[in-house]
């Protein structure tokens, strides 16, 4: 047996300059935290010509022997994709399942791969860095299967922690912020979750911000540079302990992101962003591309209480979360007897 699993994300700044449209041309820059919430994908050994899906997130199961292609199209496409990346045809039985709903903001498409990266490059005996297992999710998910995303979450997810992370046409760079632990602590404490209840599917809007930006349009590049000087100056605010002054680019930052695409908020999410205001958040955003998910919040600790009350009344239910520092990480790899059935090795 083989377990692996791979943090979620919050993005704190800069989301959106991650999608090469932009970040070729002009650089991207995205704040960003691991966050303690998984997807795990379990391994264990199955017939030599079988080859078995089960995911708890989709209801889901699927089978194919290794006398038939494997393709990644249809149903548990991304695991299928993962599994013919690395030449496996048959005689593993993968169980996968996150601690979220899928499509709901936190990056939980690309942990789920970076986590099977990890899995199957264990299972064969193949080393990777946490910089590798990233670009090759990254990979995977933009080029093989050919999705409208950045790659923003594949590497906060292998690497875990608090980051910087830059992007540019000659690649990526990951910086852990060097922040005081006890600002660390108290930003921890104040960030709060809360689950809007609905999931939402990103990609007509990365779809529509990519064609957007590809095509010159003006407001949405001055959107997305501005994006990325917030994410600077969230680092500085960070680095300097100035709370205050993160969750008032925070609100800034979700006010530009609003002009990325249609549909990336609503006037219920605009109802529950000015009723938090109003009980004493300091600033927000909807996590992910937007239009659903979860809200993120910063919010003084004497104030969560009234906060949670008020959100709770329009059946937002908060998600009680800490930072993650470990990355994308095996937990368990006991030999089982292994018979893969490969075209690779």
């Amino acid at each position: 047996m083989l377990i692996a699993r791979a943090p979620m994300r919050i993005s704190l700044g800069g989301g959106g300059t991650d999608l090469e449209a932009y970040y070729a041309t002009y650089g991207g820059v995205v704040i960003s935290t691991a966050i303690n919430k998984y997807f795990y994908a379990i391994l264990t050994p199955e017939e030599p010509h079988d080859l078995q899906l089960i995911s708890a997130d989709y209801h889901t199961l699927f089978r194919n022997t290794s006398s038939a292609d494997l393709t990644w199209d249809g149903e548990l496409a991304l695991p299928r994709a993962v599994l013919h990346q690395f030449g496996i045809r048959g005689g593993l039985n993968l169980f996968s399942a996150s601690e979220v709903p899928p499509g709901t903001g936190l990056g939980s498409s690309s942990a789920a791969t970076v986590a099977l990266v990890r899995a199957m490059s264990t299972l064969v005996d193949q080393s990777l860095t946490r910089q590798q297992v990233a670009e090759m999710a990254s990979m995977i998910e933009i080029e093989k299967m050919g999705m409208p995303i950045g790659k923003q979450d594949q590497y906060a997810s292998a690497f875990g922690g608090l980051n910087k992370i830059t992007f540019t046409s000659s690649g990526v760079t990951v910086e852990p912020l060097r922040i005081d632990p006890e600002i660390r602590a108290l930003l921890e404490r104040r960030l709060m979750l809360f689950f809007t209840g609905s999931s939402r599917e990103s990609t007509s809007i990365l779809k529509h911000q990519r064609k957007s930006t590809t095509e010159q349009d003006e407001a949405v590049l001055q959107a997305l540079h501005n994006i990325k000087q917030s994410a600077a100056g969230i680092e500085q605010c960070l680095l300097a302990g100035d709370l205050d002054g993160f969750a008032r680019i925070l609100d800034y930052s979700w006010q530009e992101k609003r002009r990325l695409a249609p549909n990336l908020s609503s006037a219920f999410i605009d109802e529950c962003y000015t009723l938090a205001r109003q009980h004493g958040v300091q600033g927000g955003k909807i996590t992910g591309a937007g239009g659903g998910g979860f809200f993120l919040l910063y919010c003084p600790q004497e104030a969560q209480e009234a906060v949670t009350a008020v959100l709770h009344q329009r059946g937002l239910k908060r998600m009680h979360f800490c930072f993650d520092q470990q990355g994308a990480t095996v937990l368990l790899n006991i030999p089982d007897g292994w018979r893969l059935t490969s075209s690779s090795f």
